[in-house]
């Protein structure tokens, strides 16, 4: 393959740009900058010098073959934090046959080269998206291979039975003990449920990775946007006492103690004669439906119909009325620390709920060892052989091992370049 580079930290002035090469010609080239590099894993600051012109001073090291990030050749420039320095050295390595690295393909060459499985790969991906402290922790797991690890030990298990039932195919004639076929069925039982279970947690890991969204929800002139504002501790949504102003979804993405979680400032729910308001109040209607939770905020004591038993309903305006139970004030912001209390709460049981599945191309490919795995006594030994073996294929798919490359493309493009 091409070497290649890419400047691995973000473009713009900093102390240190750092400039990553992977690929045969990696040490090759550095040396030819910055002179020999001895040993392998040792830092050096050396001159980088494009034939007679001095590009910068800079901290150099290389990585050998199998001992890389990549599983290549790896080398890094450690520059002073210039723009034009980093175009300037980039200038040099095209004419020495390098090429720009595209988007993750640093990380794609790690799987590639075995350095990692399909899975980690995906950790990595969302560890380098990640916005939060609960987004953090669930993203290391990712990609310190616990799930492939796991995975593993499932299809060591599927191996195992499928050796078992080949033994009884093979020595059908012979003495074969009665209680092969029961290990077999035992072993495919076990890691069924432990599939069970693993899938069970996939729709909260997902949401965690994503975010939570929760909908303030109410009638017109409630205070909806008000309290958003004041949540946001800024002027994000326009307030006015004219009902109807909201007419579009307003998103304010925070950092709620670690969940990410990201609040809705709908269309107050009403009828109305405004074709451009009715389209509001669908649109807030069917977010407000696929919401994680709704806050219903009203300006009254009315009875409220709520869609889940962690909607909460809470009285507005609490600096100008005596409400009953719990109230808020957007004005003075009485209230809104418990209200966000509630919402972290009722979040955090969810949040509890995850598990290391958090990918629906992961999930679909351990439905499809279960769904294989639902043998019985009465099935021909080949048969059931065959089931074991689509079992465990499923399993190699997800982290990987065969079948990766349709999904490859659609999972590093979503790196950025020098990753």
């Amino acid at each position: 393959m091409d070497t290649i580079f890419a400047e691995a930290t973000p473009p713009g002035r900093g102390g240190v740009s750092v400039i990553r090469l992977s690929g045969a010609l990696a040490r090759k080239t550095l040396e030819s900058l910055a002179g020999p590099t001895a040993e392998p894993r040792k830092s050096y600051l050396r001159p980088l010098r494009d034939g007679d012109d001095l590009i910068d001073h800079a901290l150099v090291i290389w990585f050998e073959k199998g001992h890389s990030f990549t599983g290549e050749e790896v080398a890094e420039l450690h520059l002073h934090g210039a723009p034009v320095i980093a175009n300037r050295l980039s200038a040099a390595l095209v004419s020495r046959g390098l090429r720009r690295a595209e988007a993750g393909e640093f990380t794609r060459r790690a799987f590639l080269n075995g350095r990692m499985d399909l899975a980690e790969a995906e950790g990595l991906a969302d560890l380098l998206s990640a916005e939060t402290e609960s987004q953090r922790k669930l993203a290391m797991r990712a990609t310190d291979g616990e799930l492939g690890r796991r995975t593993e030990l499932l299809r060591a298990k599927l191996v195992r039975a499928g050796a078992l039932i080949e033994a009884s195919i093979d020595f059908a004639d012979e003495d074969v003990p009665d209680e092969v076929p029961d290990e077999v069925f035992s072993l495919a039982a076990e890691v069924r449920s432990e599939i069970d279970g693993m899938l069970a947690s996939y729709p909260a890991t997902e949401r965690l990775r994503q975010g939570y969204q929760v909908a303030i929800i109410g009638p017109p002139n409630a205070g909806k946007s008000s309290l958003l504002n004041r949540i946001a501790q800024r002027e994000i949504a326009l307030v006015s006492d004219i009902a109807g102003t909201t007419r579009d979804i307003i998103e304010l993405a925070t950092d709620l103690r670690g969940l990410p979680v990201t609040f809705l400032d709908t269309a107050g729910l009403r009828d109305s004669d405004d074709p451009v308001e009715l389209m509001g109040v669908a649109r807030a209607k069917e977010r407000a439906h696929d919401a994680d939770m709704r806050i219903y905020l009203s300006d009254s004591d009315e009875s409220v119909d709520v869609l889940d038993d962690d909607d909460i309903v809470i009285r507005s305006k609490a600096d100008l009325h005596d409400r009953k139970g719990i109230a808020v004030s957007a004005k003075t912001g009485e209230g809104v620390a418990e209200l966000l209390d509630m919402v972290y709460d009722r979040l955090r049981i969810r949040a509890a709920d995850s598990g290391i599945v958090g990918h629906k191309r992961q999930a679909e490919a351990l439905a499809r060892a279960r769904d294989a795995l639902v043998v019985h006594g009465r099935m021909p030994p080949e048969i059931l052989a065959e089931s074991l073996r689509q079992a465990a294929q499923s399993l190699a798919m997800m982290i990987g091992r065969v079948g990766a490359e349709e999904f490859l493309d659609e999972i590093f493009a979503s790196f950025c370049i020098g990753k």
